[in-house]
């Protein structure tokens, strides 16, 4: 998707004769997420219904409908890479979601993560109503220092976690009426306050002004890793700040603008090695266009940062 492009999608099983319910719930779901498999109380006229909102960094879904239960396999993601977060919050009913050798069972005024590369089984109850938020997996880990656990419950009645709670319920009801800058600057702050609540600590760890530079600067370099003259005093430029306050909001998440350029370009390209629809670019091809000096720069860099060659990981 091109810069502040949003797209909202609303679908509901009533738009299918009955005994298509079933599949076309499957589908739908998966064209939100990844391939899953799915085992339906009664598939004889099934209700669901979803509205989903997505931008270039996250995706927000309420959805609602009759009992389930969501599986993935091994096979699965091996076939259909996704390695981003997914963090629930039930509005009414009942969900339970095991993962990685830990179960959580969560009901209004609890929330979860997980993620769809580990094997999961997720079940609800009829009715069940709720939003998921995709995120991607660098929005978490980078401010973690590490992978976020899963399949936990997080209490959001009280202190930050309701803080947390609030915020995402308020995305959800106002996002037909943001931008999308302002819808992902919301789901920034509220990614941001997450982690401090998994971290078990409410002190920011940078003045709350330096963090939204940051945040900011982090969405422009992943919007314009293709530019050929993306540097530190360009980002700057285009967003009317100044080079040393770009550096020293960076400087509080433990990097600097060239780092940054470079770890958002890797990540790029690994994700578009990995995927189908960028299949006919040459790996030469893809260096260039992320403004890499050379074939052997972009390679020596990849290598350097996933232990792997680019030619490998495409396989």
């Amino acid at each position: 998707m091109g810069h502040g492009v949003v797209v909202v999608e609303s679908s509901t099983t009533q738009s299918v004769p009955p005994p298509e319910r079933a599949d076309f719930w499957s589908e739908l779901v998966n064209s939100f997420h990844c391939r899953m498999s799915y085992e339906f109380a009664s598939r004889q006229n099934f209700h669901g219904q979803v509205v989903c909102r997505r931008t270039n960094g996250y995706q927000l879904v309420d959805w609602t409908c009759d009992a389930l239960v969501y599986h993935r396999s091994a096979g699965q993601i091996r076939r259909d890479t996704d390695e981003d977060y997914r963090l629930l919050l039930p509005l009414n009913g009942q969900i339970a979601v095991r993962q990685h050798g830990r179960e959580a069972r969560l009901s209004p005024g609890a929330s979860g993560l997980m993620t769809m590369d580990q094997p999961f089984l997720f079940t609800q109850s009829a009715g069940t109503r709720g939003v998921v938020m995709t995120i991607p997996r660098r929005e978490v880990d980078q401010r973690l220092n590490s992978s976020a656990p899963v399949a936990t419950g997080l209490d959001l009645t009280t202190g930050l976690g309701r803080v947390v709670g609030n915020l995402a319920v308020g995305l959800y009801q106002e996002r037909a009426n943001l931008t999308p800058t302002q819808f992902d600057a919301v789901a920034d702050r509220l990614v941001e306050l997450l982690c401090m609540l998994i971290l078990g600590d409410d002190r920011p760890t940078a003045p709350p002004h330096l963090a939204e530079v940051a945040n900011v600067v982090r969405r422009y370099v992943r919007e314009h890793a293709e530019d050929a003259d993306l540097n530190g005093r360009s980002m700057a430029h285009a967003l009317g700040w100044s080079l040393r306050q770009v550096q020293l909001a960076l400087q509080h998440t433990g990097t600097t603008p060239r780092e940054l350029i470079k770890e958002e370009r890797l990540q790029l390209a690994k994700e578009r090695l990995q995927s189908p629809a960028y299949r006919q670019w040459t790996v030469t091809d893809m260096a260039h266009r992320l403004g890499f000096s050379s074939l052997s720069a972009f390679s020596n860099a990849f290598r350097q940062r996933f232990g792997v060659c680019p030619r490998q990981l495409r396989g």
